[in-house]
């Protein structure tokens, strides 16, 4: 075969090697391969919203944030504005509400830490006096239902105050608190 007689299949190369080289010209091909940094976001949502039932479909818990961001490298979740309600099975007892600044939830959900100023409340019921606890730095197992600080804590019920360095609190019934040292408080009679 001769020059004249491939002149197609020579056009055709031509225009192919052209058209590669137009594209590496714009940038629309990258030659290098691009790495995601080490700790980087795989999802997140806004005005995030989660609930956890238990074996009989009612709430157990729910949690709510501002933002919330998941890492694939370490399986954390961020969350900024956190607020986990912590639901009893006895509808007669009002539940738990705890919000903080920010936390971080463990990539097994077996570990919340809260972070920066943390407040705990709990309405008034009957036979249940209301309860706000302020703190700082909680950590929190959602599946046992328990919270532990090492940092100040101030528990606020009706007209009594008590402080302390340290606590240990379980939010289902039985509930359980426990300050752990330095406890003070201030209790006026009705």
């Amino acid at each position: 075969m001769t020059i004249r007689e491939n002149k197609f299949y020579i056009n055709i190369a031509i225009i192919a090697l052209l058209s590669w080289l137009m594209l590496r010209m714009t940038g629309m091909v990258d030659t290098q391969v691009i790495h995601a940094p080490a700790h980087s976001p795989d999802y997140s949502s806004k005005d995030y919203t989660k609930w956890e039932m238990n074996e009989l479909g009612k709430l157990k818990k729910k949690v709510l944030a501002d933002e919330m961001i998941h890492f694939s490298d370490d399986g954390t979740t961020h969350m900024k504005k956190p607020v986990m309600t912590f639901i009893n099975t006895n509808a007669m007892i009002p539940p738990w509400v705890v919000n903080s600044e920010s936390g971080i939830l463990s990539s097994d959900g077996k570990d919340l830490s809260l972070n920066g100023q943390v407040v705990i409340d709990r309405i008034k019921a009957v036979g249940i006096s209301p309860l706000r606890i302020n703190t700082s730095e909680l950590k929190v197992k959602p599946e046992t239902n328990y919270a532990e600080t090492v940092e100040w804590a101030e528990l606020i019920s009706e007209l009594n105050i008590t402080t302390g360095i340290g606590m240990n609190l379980t939010f289902i019934d039985p509930v359980h608190i426990q300050l752990l040292a330095n406890v003070k408080g201030s209790y006026e009679k009705k």
